[in-house]
């Protein structure tokens, strides 16, 4: 059996030859893909990291600039300006005709969000792993708060982690576990609030730098603090016995802001009356005292004269007292005769 191979010596087989433009276009083609992929461009709110057959090689600012290319280099675009959000325990959806679950990669803007509530359909809740969570005093809350953040170094970002969304929502979520169990149901419902947003900030900021993430984190804010559904009614029932009983003691301050001072202020003044009291009669004795020594030095020196004096002095207090007075002559005798023992009353003798 003989088989012919094709042969250029065949004078059975055509000729090919190409044509003469063929090579031309060919080139042309070459050329206008590499002069595609020589430029590529920056927006203003990126950082450009430039790959050298995988390899990181630069870091390019925005604006046009030129790479090698066929492929040999790429370009990764990476937004450092924008905040981007993450939410725990709920979702946002955005307004239009079709709402869509927000998935965190978009503008945080609120003005045309809506909030859409954990139960979805007949009560299922999706979040609720992600946001029930045990308090310091062993109560059970649920939990929502968002996470804002940043990239503050594109190339970390890129390749030191491998899924940078994943990862910061596992870090927050365990995160803030841990500073949820560290304060009471009480502290986080109420005056709480903002040492647990900042000692969670601090935290996961932490931990993302641990973890060379190229992350920062902005902000974070705690949303809403529930109990279930399943305790409402016993938690609002608690809440109503405490705020009662807060109540009741601040009335009971308020009585004794009312009374104790009162009664501290009457006090003293009493103490005070006693104190004046007891130094005027001190004062007056010890005044007696110092008189009565002067009288005595007076009557040392001078008897007769002190004698007199001081019997003058008496009949000037007790004389002006004497209603009916009778000056008799100390010489006089039988003087009973002329005194009428037996006055008139109501102008008739008795």
């Amino acid at each position: 059996m003989d088989f012919n191979l094709p042969n250029s010596n065949n004078p059975k087989m055509p000729q090919f030859s190409p044509a003469p433009w063929m090579v031309p276009l060919a080139i042309l083609m070459i050329v206008m893909s590499g002069a595609g992929s020589l430029f590529f461009q920056v927006g203003p709110d990126e950082l450009g990291v430039v790959q050298r057959f995988g390899k990181y090689v630069r870091t390019e600012n925005p604006g046009l600039h030129f790479k090698i290319p066929f492929g040999i280099e790429t370009v990764r675009n990476v937004k450092v300006t924008h905040v981007f959000k993450e939410e725990f325990g709920f979702r946002t959806l955005q307004s239009g005709s079709r709402a869509s679950v927000y998935d965190g990669r978009s503008d945080t803007s609120a003005s045309n969000a809506v909030r859409m509530r954990r139960q979805l359909g007949s009560g299922a809740d999706p979040f609720m792993e992600e946001s029930l969570m045990l308090t310091g005093d062993l109560n059970v809350a649920v939990v929502e708060w968002i996470v804002q953040y940043t990239v503050k170094d594109p190339v970390q970002y890129l390749f030191r982690v491998r899924d940078p969304r994943e990862t910061i929502r596992n870090m927050s979520e365990s995160v803030m576990r841990l500073v949820v169990g560290d304060h009471t149901i009480n502290q986080i419902l109420t005056s709480g609030r903002e040492k647990i947003q900042s000692q969670m900030e601090k935290m996961l900021q932490e931990l993302l730098d641990d973890y060379g993430s190229g992350i920062a984190v902005r902000n974070v804010i705690l949303q809403d603090v529930t109990p279930p559904n399943e305790v409402k009614p016993s938690f609002n029932f608690v809440n109503e016995a405490r705020q009662e009983k807060e109540r009741l003691i601040n009335e009971a301050w308020k009585e004794y802001n009312r009374v104790i001072p009162m009664a501290k202020g009457q006090s003293e003044q009493i103490v005070r009356e006693a104190e004046g009291y007891a130094l005027e009669r001190v004062n007056r004795a010890e005044g007696d005292a110092a008189r009565f020594r002067l009288a005595v030095e007076a009557y040392k020196k001078s008897p007769q004269v002190t004698r007199k004096r001081l019997y003058l002095e008496m009949i000037e207090r007790v004389f002006p007292a004497v209603q009916d007075k009778l000056l008799i002559d100390e010489r006089q005798t039988n003087l009973y005769p002329l005194l009428d023992v037996n006055p008139r009353k109501g102008g008739q003798e008795s």
